[in-house]
């Protein structure tokens, strides 16, 4: 019952409630808020979740009583960010500057998301914070498009980056989804940026098993992922680095509700884990639950106090796990609301 209610809520305050009117975007000047209560939202993959359990955990480090609001489409938890009933959720900068693109300029606007991570992130606040909404800086960690071949593949051929598959000259046959043969961040830009002979798209979607064992098998030669699949080391595959930064800059960032979450002591809680956390870490993290099928919150509290965020007392359990709430059901992995910008169709992307 009580979940049923948090549903109707959600959609109920995102249906009439979405932050400052349209009248008052560009002109926002409500000071920074600081409640004591905060409400993390989640996206319901494994790498949200996560998220979403570290920023609750340092947050009651740093004084604050917390709950995770589970929200599987960005659609109704954005405005629920606007409009205050989500304080604080866990974004990938390049992805959600063209998500808030399109929302504000129309379906066709020109995205404004690349790798260049100073302009996405100067965009990205551009468009976020007539909604009263404030973006963190970013940390290290970045969930991007990555492409991997088998590791016997790359030290046959001297393969550690695509520049490497691009000189070599080799014909390759590419695992991914069916819109790849479209999207500029994969087939065309690999065939414009580094020069690699692509014969074919092998259907197989985006990081899917089936994928990854086209590749492993030799029926394909390369496999589009991301930089934190933690899965690949199972199947013998290696990425090949994107020495040339086809990629957009999807580093992770936390945007706030800015009247409620915006002081800040909340960006410094946050902000802890900004030089800690790096991409490979998020991908062994990922790892820990979705093939040891450990708890996100387990995964994390021995995390944070590993690096030295949080205290014993406070990973012995004195401080409790976020009570979690879930309106709607939680998407999968491949399903959530920031597919790669080379796989399945964003709300943004431009095609």
């Amino acid at each position: 019952m009580r979940r049923a209610l948090a549903v109707v809520s959600l959609l109920a305050l995102t249906a009439c409630s979405t932050g400052p009117s349209l009248e008052n975007r560009g002109r926002v000047t409500v000071p920074p808020g600081d409640r004591h209560h905060l409400t993390i939202g989640s996206a319901g993959f494994t790498e949200s979740d996560l998220l979403a359990q570290m920023y609750a955990q340092l947050l009651n480090h740093a004084g604050y009583t917390t709950s995770i609001l589970t929200v599987a489409n960005r659609e109704l938890y954005e405005p629920a960010l606007e409009s205050g009933q989500i304080d604080v959720v866990p974004e990938y900068a390049a992805t959600f500057a063209d998500w808030l693109n399109a929302k504000t300029h129309g379906a066709d606007a020109k995205p404004v998301g690349s790798p260049d991570l100073t302009a996405t992130m100067k965009a990205l606040r551009t468009l976020a914070t007539p909604r009263g909404l404030t973006v963190l800086p970013p940390g290290r960690a970045v969930d991007q498009n990555a492409f991997a071949v088998s590791a016997a593949y790359a030290r046959e051929h001297h393969l550690k980056t695509l520049s490497d598959l691009g000189a070599a000259k080799l014909k390759v046959r590419l695992a991914a989804g069916d819109e790849c043969v479209q999207r500029p961040y994969c087939e065309p830009g690999l065939k414009k940026v580094y020069g690699i002979g692509i014969t074919g798209v092998d259907p197989k979607g985006v990081g899917t098993t089936q994928a990854k064992r086209a590749v492993q098998d030799g029926r394909d030669q390369m496999v589009l992922t991301t930089t934190t699949d933690a899965t690949l080391d199972s199947f013998g595959l290696v990425l090949l680095a994107d020495d040339r930064h086809l990629q957009n800059a999807d580093y992770v960032v936390p945007v706030v509700n800015r009247s409620r979450a915006g002081s800040d002591r909340v960006a410094k809680a946050l902000g802890r884990l900004n030089d800690v956390l790096t991409t490979k870490d998020l991908a062994q993290l990922n790892q820990q639950v979705d093939s040891r099928r450990r708890l996100p919150a387990d995964v994390t509290r021995t995390y944070l106090k590993e690096k030295g965020l949080l205290t014993q007392a406070e990973t012995a359990g004195v401080t409790r796990p976020p009570p979690s709430r879930t309106a709607p059901a939680p998407a999968s992995r491949r399903a959530h609301p920031r597919p790669p910008s080379g796989a399945a169709p964003r709300a943004a992307s431009p095609g």
